[in-house]
């Protein structure tokens, strides 16, 4: 009964992906249409691109006894939660930021400026991380999944309050002190 949504976006399609499979690819004017109807559940801009949640999409999900999963920036998140502060909410962040730098050189998606780019906007991005009920580090993928699945479950691991469990992580990827 866990479903994903999958969202709207006006980015191109990498390679291998897959119209309504990852994402809608829609235009920029079809994205501005689907704000301007209160299509959207939530959306953002992202590195110059829009990316938003269908709220019809949702609605059925829900309505159909189906627990959703957004996959969305901190952005959308905050909007989700301002309409229902009831929702759990799920900050993946990477365990360094020499292997996020590294995971984006591999996928060999960007050039150096657009990797430069994503990594100055990372510090803004993680520290939106403690306004988060739980912290997933993306480490170990079977160790990821596991926490993961635990949140899910509702059975949450004894150090789940992700800011009480590690209050320096932030400021460590952050590279505070």
């Amino acid at each position: 009964d866990l479903r994903v949504s999958i969202s709207h976006t006006t980015r191109k399609p990498r390679p291998g992906e897959v119209d309504g499979r990852e994402y809608h690819f829609v235009s920029h004017e079809t994205f501005q249409k689907l704000i301007q109807s209160d299509a959207l559940f939530e959306y953002a801009e992202v590195f110059g691109q829009f990316y938003g949640t269908s709220k019809e999409t949702v609605i059925e999900q829900l309505n159909a006894g189906d627990d959703v999963i957004l996959e969305i920036d901190w952005q959308g998140a905050a909007q989700v939660k301002r309409l229902w502060p009831e929702v759990i909410s799920i900050f993946i962040l990477p365990p360094t930021r020499d292997a996020l730098r590294e995971r984006l050189i591999s996928r060999q998606q960007d050039d150096a400026t657009t990797i430069e780019s994503r990594m100055a906007e990372a510090d803004e991005t993680i520290a939106k991380a403690p306004n988060f009920d739980f912290w997933v580090v993306n480490d170990q993928f079977d160790h990821a999944l596991d926490r993961l699945c635990a949140i899910l479950n509702s059975q949450p691991q004894p150090e789940d309050k992700a800011a009480v469990a590690n209050p320096h992580f932030i400021q460590s990827l952050l590279g505070e002190s």
